[in-house]
């Protein structure tokens, strides 16, 4: 081989990270709330509903909880979780900057926290909608 070609085991690396930012889904180069909302609503085939959003986030699931139960009605404000008391920074990125640009942080929360209210993960198009409804909400 010569030394201006790359060797095999250079080009692995690459080929395993560019294989698990695929498998990884839409979410996993997103840095803004936008770019997250983009790869959520083209998973879902459809346009994300900020009215949905609001009713999913707001609206008990079966058992005792919604995502308001611990993030609060107005999701501008900080919130407290509802059995351990700790408390929960703003969720709408207007008031909280640092909300939904960590993809796998997102997807950890969303996984998290779907289980607990509606007691399975979330679509991408619930996502979406609840993403689209935060983005929504001035400061």
């Amino acid at each position: 081989m010569t030394p201006d070609r790359p060797t095999p085991k250079r080009r692995r690396p690459m080929a395993v990270l560019l294989l698990a930012s695929l498998l990884a889904g839409p979410a996993a180069h997103a840095a803004t709330p936008g770019e997250l909302l983009a790869g959520y609503s083209a998973s879902a085939g459809a346009p994300a509903a900020a009215a949905r959003g609001e009713r999913l986030f707001t609206t008990r699931h079966g058992a005792q909880w919604s995502c308001s139960s611990c993030h609060g009605t107005a999701p501008v404000q900080p919130g407290q979780h509802a059995s351990t008391g700790k408390a929960i920074t703003a969720l709408a990125p207007a008031a909280n900057a640092q909300r939904f640009t960590d993809a796998a942080k997102v997807e950890k929360w969303f996984r998290r926290n779907c289980n607990d209210v509606l007691g399975r993960e979330c679509s991408a198009g619930e996502k979406a909608d609840v993403l689209a409804w935060l983005i929504s909400l001035p400061r």
